[in-house]
C-alpha cells in the first residue's frame, strides 16, 4: 500500500468537517439526538453534497465512489454525529445493491432519488426468532394476482420509519435439502400502505439512526420488485457483506478517534493540583493507549479497502476490521470517559453521547461472536456453529 495522502481523499476529509463546522454543530446534533430522528430537509441538504450519492453510479446521477471513498466518508460523518453515519451506511449499501443486483427499470427507477435525498430504502432482515440466525425467518410471500403478499415480522430494521420501501428478505420457495440458503428473496416492499406498521424504537445508542420493528399483514409489492435473482436472495446479500463490514469498521474509527481528540483537549485544558491534568501518568498512558489502537483500527480498515477497491479477497480482512473497531471504540469511550469524569456524564459533552453511540458496535450488523467464529473457519478451524 501507498501511505501517502490521496489528494482527494484529504479534500472530502476536509469538505465533510467544514460542514459540520459551519451547518451542523454540535448543539443540533443534539437536538436531534434527543427528538430520535434525523430530518428529512437534511438528508436533501446532504444530497446537495453529495453525501446519498456517493456510491451511485455515475450514469444515476451519483459519483461511482469505491469502499475506500465510502470508508473516509463515514469516518468522518461518525466522527461528529454516528446516528448520520448509520443512516449513511444503510443508504450506501441500498445503492450497491440497486446497482449491482437491480434490473435495469429498478435502477432507472430509484438509483436518481437516492441519489437526489429524494428516496431511502431499509433492509428487513432480522426477526423478533433470530438474529444471528437470519436463514430460520418467517417471514413469507407469496405471488397472488400479480402481486407479492408479504407475510410476517422484522426487528431492528433501520430506517423502517422514515424509508419509502423496505428490502424484505423472505421465503418465496421451500428450501433445497438442507440448504435454507434456497428459496429466499429479496422483494423491494412499499412503506406506506396499511398492510405495513412501523413501530419506532427507542435506543440508548445511536439514537437518531431510526431503528424499527416492522409488522407485515399482507403487504403488496408488484411482481418486478424482487432485487436479484427470485430465491437467490441470501446470495444477493453475500455479495455486500464485505462492503458493509468495511464501512461500518469506518464508522467506528471515526468514533474513536472523536473520542480520542476531544479528551486530549479537555486533558490540556482541565487543572488539578497546579498542573493539567494531561501531565500525569495516569491521564496520559490510557490516551496514549487509545492513540495505539486508532492507528491499528485505522490502519486494518484501510488495508481491507484498499483490497476490496482492487479486487482483491477481504472477506477476512473486512471481518477483522469490523471486529477490531468496534471493539476499540467501546475501550476507547470508556477511557475518555474516566479522563472526564463527572463531565463525561453531562449531555453537554459530545462524549456523552459518542459513549452511548460506540455501544452498538460489538452486535451490529453481525455480533462479534459471530465474527469470530467466522474468522476461525477462515484459519481453517471446525466449523462452530
Amino acid at each position: 500500500m501507498n501511505f501517502e495522502p490521496i489528494p482527494e481523499h484529504e479534500a472530502l476529509r476536509d469538505s465533510v468537517r467544514s460542514f459540520f463546522d459551519r451547518e451542523l454543530q454540535e448543539p443540533k446534533i443534539r437536538e436531534m439526538d434527543r427528538a430520535r430522528r434525523v430530518p428529512r430537509d437534511l438528508w436533501k441538504r446532504l444530497a446537495q453534497l453529495g453525501w446519498p450519492g456517493l456510491t451511485v453510479p455515475t450514469e444515476y446521477g451519483g459519483s461511482g465512489g469505491d469502499v475506500m471513498t465510502s470508508a473516509i466518508l463515514c469516518e468522518e460523518i461518525a466522527r461528529r454525529f454516528p446516528s448520520l453515519a448509520n443512516y449513511w451506511v444503510i443508504t450506501s449499501m441500498a445503492a450497491r445493491v440497486l446497482s449491482e443486483s437491480g434490473t435495469e427499470e429498478q435502477k432507472a427507477e430509484y438509483l436518481h432519488k437516492l441519489a437526489a435525498g429524494e428516496f431511502l430504502m431499509s433492509f428487513g432482515m432480522t426477526e423478533p426468532g433470530g438474529g444471528t440466525d437470519i436463514l430460520g425467518l418467517k417471514t413469507r410471500a407469496t405471488l397472488e394476482g400479480g402481486e407479492w403478499v408479504v407475510r410476517g415480522q422484522k426487528l431492528y430494521t433501520s430506517l423502517a420509519d422514515d424509508a419509502n420501501a423496505i428490502l424484505v428478505l423472505c421465503r418465496t420457495h421451500p428450501p433445497e435439502g438442507a440448504k435454507r440458503s434456497r428459496g429466499l428473496s429479496l422483494i423491494l416492499t412499499p412503506v406506506h400502505q396499511e398492510a405495513v406498521k412501523v413501530r419506532r424504537l427507542e435506543l440508548m445508542g445511536q439514537r437518531a439512526g431510526c431503528t424499527c420493528e416492522v409488522f407485515l399483514d399482507e403487504a403488496r409489492a408488484p411482481a418486478d420488485a424482487v432485487v436479484g435473482e427470485v430465491g437467490r436472495g441470501w446470495h444477493t446479500l453475500l455479495r455486500t457483506l464485505n462492503d458493509e463490514r468495511i464501512i461500518c469498521a469506518s464508522m467506528y474509527v471515526g468514533i474513536t478517534a472523536a473520542a480520542l481528540d476531544l479528551t486530549v483537549q479537555y486533558a490540556k485544558d482541565r487543572t488539578a493540583f497546579g498542573r493539567p491534568i494531561g501531565a500525569y501518568q495516569a491521564i496520559q498512558h490510557p490516551l496514549a493507549d487509545t492513540a495505539i489502537e486508532l492507528e491499528q483500527i485505522r490502519l486494518l480498515t484501510a488495508r481491507a479497502a484498499w483490497l476490496h477497491t482492487n479486487g482483491r479477497e477481504c472477506s477476512t480482512e473486512a471481518a477483522m476490521a469490523k471486529l477490531a473497531a468496534s471493539e476499540a471504540a467501546i475501550r476507547a469511550t470508556d477511557r475518555c470517559m474516566r479522563v472526564l469524569g463527572g463531565f463525561g456524564l453531562v449531555e453537554e459533552s459530545p462524549l456523552e453521547r459518542l459513549f452511548r453511540d460506540a455501544r452498538l458496535g460489538p452486535f451490529s450488523p453481525i455480533s462479534n461472536e459471530m465474527v469470530r467464529n467466522f474468522i476461525g473457519e477462515r484459519m481453517g478451524l471446525p466449523r462452530s456453529y
